[in-house]
């Protein structure tokens, strides 16, 4: 007996996948494709919502690596020249911190054991349908049946030809895989584009995750079931979806959406306040009154008294009549 190590992992999916099947089956019908994709789509739900705290640990991880900037710069200064130094300072600053630079991988990693529990659940026609998991010999029958614009689930690229419509097969599989590239693609530009800031140190890492990444899936995608594909595809729209609404809501620091964030902030403040915004008025304070110099007077008046001439005989006034005349001499 060969030891499985995620079959408990298979349990759960294919227990989910049971629960939307008899939802959407009792709709569109047992066999029917439709009702099988629309189950793998609630399975990304459920999974995705459980995955909302490594989520936000991971908004939390980059927020803190971003405010971390300027120590992880100093230490990279003063140990220039040792190595060792320099991770054991870094790793002391990420433990006092408590920030994980890993934890950006953390919603990948934690889905990659879902993925591959899933790509066994609906690889149910390789050997002919079989029980996986809780999923029973007649419902995995139903799933191995069931059509999807005339391809089945199980049906991959690279194995169109065994499949009942080879191009169809081909033709939904590639239209998947280009559109699983480009989604993906598309969700880590956002990420780098507007929510991360120049200096952070993960661009770089980042923008090799940007090419490497999309290239990955469009050359392992060939050998997805299409079921694998809808999964991936609608994990990558709730990405893509989820990425929008905290880059929008919560963005970084010194990046181009925290930018755009404080010009709305400032817009509700301005319709608030009838077109003024209260953090840009600044209080408009008064210069200080001009200081009154005293006026110079005459040394005799500053110490009180009356000027008068000290000399009269010296004194070159002429005196003058009342109409301005010279008085008549005196006999």
């Amino acid at each position: 007996m060969t030891l499985n190590p995620l079959a408990w992992l298979e349990d759960i999916v294919s227990w989910i996948l049971i629960q939307f099947h008899s939802l959407f089956g009792a709709i569109f019908g047992q066999s029917s494709g439709i009702g099988w994709a629309l189950s793998i789509v609630g399975l990304v739900v459920v999974i995705r919502i459980a995955l909302i705290p490594l989520f936000v640990r991971q908004i939390n991880s980059q927020r803190n690596m971003q405010i971390l900037q300027p120590k992880i710069k100093e230490i990279q200064a003063k140990y220039a020249g040792d190595r060792e130094r320099q991770s054991a300072e870094m790793m002391a600053l990420y433990k006092e911190t408590g920030t994980n630079p890993l934890a950006s991988c953390l919603p990948i990693l934690a889905q990659a054991p879902i993925f591959f529990a899933l790509f066994r659940v609906l690889n149910i026609g390789v050997a002919g349908p079989s029980q996986f998991g809780v999923m029973s010999l007649e419902q995995a029958q139903q799933a191995h049946d069931s059509l999807l614009l005339g391809v089945p689930l199980y049906a991959t690229f690279v194995k169109a030809a065994a499949t009942p419509s080879p191009l169809a097969t081909h033709v939904l599989t590639a239209v998947l895989i280009v559109l699983m590239t480009i989604t993906t693609f598309t969700s880590q530009r956002m990420l780098i584009v507007k929510n991360t800031a120049k200096n952070n140190p993960m661009v770089q890492q980042q923008k090799i995750l940007l090419y490497v990444f999309p290239f990955f899936f469009m050359v392992t995608g060939i050998n997805f079931p299409v079921g694998v594909l809808i999964y991936w595809l609608t994990t990558n729209l709730w990405s893509m979806g989820q990425q929008f609404y905290v880059i929008r809501n919560n963005p970084q620091p010194d990046t181009p959406a925290y930018a755009a964030w404080e010009e709305r902030e400032a817009a509700k403040r301005r319709r608030k306040n009838g077109g003024v915004d209260p953090e840009e008025v600044k209080p408009v304070i008064a210069p200080p009154a001009p200081r009154q110099q005293p006026k110079n007077q005459p040394r005799s008046k500053r110490k009180g008294g009356t000027a008068t001439p000290a000399n009269p005989a010296n004194d070159d006034s002429t005196p003058t009549g009342p109409d301005g005349a010279d008085p008549e001499p005196q006999t």
